[in-house]
């Protein structure tokens, strides 16, 4: 069967200031494809979705959608709202939903005898009965239903949880009836039921999606991966577990060509050295035109080979696993900068509890669980799973003495003099205004931990940050770039116990192997909450299901 081309983008240039972001981004997404989209944190995933949405209109280049095609897009950031219910969010969000609405509300008061508006209504009350309009509140409400969220339909958007709000905006695209749905970090906030029902739908849906994830599961599902990379896009065929493979033997050709460029500039030099050592010499006016020619020439080319930026290459630890060893040795020597985890992992002597709970019963203003059992040593992990607003959170806020929660029975404590190292999914307030060096600086002193100009600049560097990102301030750091500070803060203290929730929210495919290389490594106990199969298979450990 002929694939038929929907969408068509190209990006010959998107800049911000000096600095180049893009130079040669140039794909297609055909009916009914399912695309996802990787690449490292910085190099423009959020700001490709912002290019297709229409947000941004800055870049050179054109996106061209088939004619007639209806696309529709989740929204990360939901601001000024007022009062709008998540039926009326949902309702305005619909392609041609507002605009039949309003005609078939206001036309009857103003039409008259015009020929024209009557026809432009009685046009908008099929089309109407068309889309399925007249029942789509009651069907929206058992969608609702359907994700676990009774009851919210009449409430105010503004009220909801980011994870609930992540829910909304899924339920908004699976009603749009588009062609080409438009799809950004679906699963960050997820539990582990909802991400479940999401990517059966996105199985089983008709229409075209482009979906910016790092999600694995969610890979697992598309049929292709494009990968932004150096400016510019390499597409892969397959899902996840070929783009492995293939991203491993391609970035094999990749280094190989780099390899040869490199012994090529080394000639180079050495023949511009050489002929400039013949032309001196020479005596007679031809010969020394000649090796100037060729020394010129030589110089030419050198220019452009030393032009040419170093490629981004990375392969997974599994595929790294399996090189031979001339392409392992070329990947030890080229492979991209990745963050440097320094995690103690010396054995401890005993196992011994570090949380204990015995017929736990936890809440607010009522329980929200009751009879929880804990038993966690050294070395351990325990994974916390349940649906958002289940008490995981309030848990963790438990064991770090929150005295907002309520204990309704039971007991909880937690060994007094180890040290906790803390991942949450929020940077405190304390630290939005400040910029990342001095945000860093003031979070070691908090903890009366030594810190210096010199460890400020040795922890930004083994977290990818660039010397400008030092003077950021940190509510202007990328969601990415947020999550890298999060894990040096929770690590900052060489800590015995680790309480980590959604760690792999925000960071790209590289930075969470690493994340779980370095957890592999480590001794020291666990509690950890997460949406991400992958990442809990690697963790391990018990698992206590919560509400």
């Amino acid at each position: 069967m002929l694939l038929q081309m929907i969408a068509d983008i190209t990006i010959t240039e998107k800049s911000f200031g000096p600095k180049i972001l893009m130079t040669g981004i140039k794909f297609s997404i055909n009916d009914g494809e399912k695309v996802g989209v990787v690449g490292r944190n910085g190099v423009g995933k959020s700001t490709l979705f912002g290019i297709l949405t229409g947000e941004d209109k800055d870049f050179t280049g054109e996106i061209i959608f088939k004619r007639g095609t209806v696309v529709v897009s989740t929204a990360q950031e939901h601001h000024n709202l007022g009062d709008i219910t998540v039926l009326q969010y949902i309702l305005s969000g619909l392609p041609e939903y507002t605009k039949l609405s309003n005609i078939m509300e206001t036309y009857p008061e103003t039409m008259g005898d015009n020929m024209k508006l009557i026809d432009e209504y009685t046009q908008a009350l099929m089309r109407f009965d068309e889309k399925g309009f007249y029942q789509i509140e009651d069907v929206i409400e058992r969608e609702l239903d359907n994700f676990q969220l009774p009851g919210v339909a009449h409430r105010a958007f503004s009220t909801l949880s980011g994870g609930q709000k992540r829910l909304i905006e899924i339920v908004k695209v699976m009603h749009s009836d588009a062609d080409l749905a438009l799809i950004d970090e679906p699963t960050n906030h997820m539990d582990y039921v909802a991400k479940s029902q999401y990517i059966e739908w996105m199985k089983g849906a008709r229409e075209a999606m482009l979906v910016i994830t790092h999600d694995r599961e969610v890979l697992s599902e598309v049929d292709r991966i494009i990968e932004l990379k150096d400016g510019d896009n390499v597409s892969y065929k397959g899902n996840y577990d070929a783009y492995l493979k293939q991203n491993a033997v391609s970035t094999g050709t990749q280094m190989n060509d780099f390899e040869m460029i490199e012994k090529r500039i080394v000639n180079l030099k050495t023949k511009v050295i050489d002929y400039q050592r013949l032309k001196e010499k020479s005596r007679n006016p031809g010969t020394i035109q000649k090796f100037k020619r060729l020394e010129e020439r030589s110089r030419q080319e050198l220019a452009e080979l030393q032009a040419k930026e170093k490629p981004t290459f990375w392969i997974d630890k599994e595929s790294a696993e399996n090189l031979n060893y001339k392409v392992a040795a070329q990947y030890d020597k080229f492979k991209a900068k990745n963050i440097r985890m320094n995690m103690k992992n010396e054995e401890s002597r005993s196992k011994h509890v570090l949380i204990t709970a015995r017929d736990l019963s936890l809440g607010y203003d009522r329980p929200l669980f009751s009879g929880v059992n804990i038993d966690l040593r050294e070395g351990e992990a325990l994974e916390l799973r349940g649906r958002n607003g289940a008490g995981k959170t309030t848990l963790i806020k438990a064991l770090l003495s929150d005295k907002s929660v309520n204990k309704f029975a039971g007991e909880i404590s937690i060994d007094k003099h180890v040290r906790i190292g803390i991942y949450e999914q929020e940077i405190s307030p304390t630290y939005f205004g400040m910029d990342l060096e001095t945000a860093i600086e003031r979070m070691y002193l908090d903890r009366n931990l030594p810190i210096s100009t010199t460890k400020i600049r040795s922890l930004m560097s083994d977290y990818l940050f660039i010397e400008n990102d030092g003077k950021t301030p940190i509510s202007r750091l990328s969601g990415g770039q947020k999550a890298r500070f999060q894990l040096i803060a929770m690590l900052a203290d060489s800590p015995q116990l680790l309480i980590l929730d959604e760690p792999t929210n925000h960071l790209d495919l590289p930075s969470i192997e690493e994340l779980e290389t370095a957890m592999a490594k480590y001794n020291g106990a666990a509690l950890y909450v997460s949406h991400d199969g992958y990442f809990r298979q690697a963790i391990g450990g018990e698992t206590l299901l919560i509400g």
